[in-house]
């Protein structure tokens, strides 16, 4: 139940990263590791092609694009709705086990990343990661400031 349970969140999953960039602007690699995922046509940790390899070379209009986009998205939303229900079904003990399998996939998956890289890409990576952590925490820290601001007009 698990296995089946963790695979569903990865198919839930992937469709998601597909989407997240326009497929004619180039993206930063891949973040392992952080649970957000940013990309453009290179796919999942830059590798070209995983995502955008059956849009390739079709050269779709802006509207072709957005439609396309718009059903991706759509997509990705019935299956997160999906995957929800299943797991409000679950017990704590096994949403955490599941959570801890999911991390130690994660954790594998960064490691692996990590020994491909130069020294020098290394240090750019981490470079990278340190700003989207800062930008994270600033945007984390608005919307706090939001919900406060927001709450004392009601």
């Amino acid at each position: 139940m698990r296995k089946t349970l963790s695979m569903l969140l990865l198919a839930t999953a992937l469709p998601l990263a597909a989407i997240a960039a326009e497929p004619d602007e180039p993206g930063p690699v891949c973040d392992m590791g952080s649970g957000h995922h940013q990309h453009g046509r290179e796919g999942m940790a830059g590798m070209p092609g995983m995502m955008m390899a059956p849009m390739d070379g079709l050269k779709l209009n802006a509207e072709q694009r957005q439609a396309v986009n718009k059903a991706r998205l759509d997509a990705a939303q019935e299956k997160r709705e999906i995957t929800r229900r299943y797991m409000d079904k679950l017990s704590e003990a096994d949403k955490e086990a599941m959570q801890k399998e999911l991390q130690a996939s994660r954790d594998k998956a960064d490691k692996t990343f990590r020994e491909q890289l130069t020294p020098e890409q290394l240090k750019q990576f981490e470079a990278r990661k340190a700003e989207g952590e800062k930008r994270r925490a600033e945007w984390e820290e608005f919307r706090k400031w939001k919900a406060e601001k927001d709450a004392k007009k009601n």
